[in-house]
């Protein structure tokens, strides 16, 4: 497989985000297509194979943009756009068909491309980013009912939890970046040893720990999510999803 195929999984949802407007729930196809499109990668990654993308982004300060795809990684990008198909597809029967507003699906689209991000991401950079999309797409869709004030509260504290803890994540990365050397995921992993005998390893984890708790919803940062339930059901059973993929990641 070809590894710029990478690149579908997010032009794809956030192109699709942006002409919704003219195909309404029909782009639950995207998703699938996706779908479709990862399970070509899998006789590769069984094979034990992984696909890397790497685009120079600011070449002046060693910056790149990385995809990186392994077994873990598929996993993911596999339940990201198998559970977001068929919530789309959902979306289309739930909403009024003759009044389905399109920013809300278009939001969907986008939370679905942030997700892929963050589980295709091959640096600390890229992670984060992605990480932080996922922060500001949710608290777009668990407000999205603007006028409720439950719904206002409940976005406002989820975009305060999670983000705070993304601050967190970021800094323990960037700490973990400079003890290992390099900002490139698999060669921060590859280097356990180095990593653990380094006197800030610690605070490294619990950094980390705190990023993937508070986007997880687990305790003592959970509070958010039942407070995110007052979102549209499609937004709901996808902030759940999402939350599986961050607690795996």
């Amino acid at each position: 497989m070809d590894e710029r195929l990478l690149l579908i999984f997010l032009v794809a949802p956030f192109a699709a985000s942006i002409i919704v407007g003219w195909f309404g729930w029909t782009l639950a196809a995207v998703m699938g297509g996706m779908f479709a499109l990862a399970l070509a990668f899998l006789p590769g990654i069984t094979a034990g194979e992984t696909y890397t993308l790497s685009i120079d982004w600011m070449p002046q300060i060693g910056l790149t943009f990385l995809l990186y795809l392994d077994g873990l990684g598929l996993l993911f990008v596999l339940l990201v756009t198998g559970i977001g198909a068929g919530i789309m597809a959902y979306a289309g029967y739930y909403l009024d068909p003759g009044r389905q507003p399109p920013n809300f699906l278009g939001l969907m689209l986008a939370f679905s491309g942030a997700m892929l991000g963050l589980v295709l991401s091959g640096n600390v950079i890229t992670l984060f980013i992605a990480w932080e999309l996922t922060s500001v797409t949710s608290y777009l869709l668990i407000g999205f009912k603007g006028k409720d004030p439950e719904a206002r509260r409940g976005a406002s504290m989820a975009l305060f939890i999670t983000a705070s803890g993304g601050l967190a994540l970021l800094v323990g990365l960037l700490m973990m970046g400079a003890a290992a050397g390099t900002n490139d995921l698999p060669a921060m992993l590859s280097s356990g040893e180095l990593l653990r005998e380094h006197p800030y390893y610690s605070a490294i984890a619990i950094l980390i720990m705190i990023g993937c708790f508070t986007k997880s919803a687990q305790f003592p940062f959970h509070f958010w999510l039942p407070n995110a339930m007052t979102a549209p059901t499609p937004a709901s059973a996808f902030l759940h999803s999402a939350t599986m993929v961050k607690a795996g990641v």
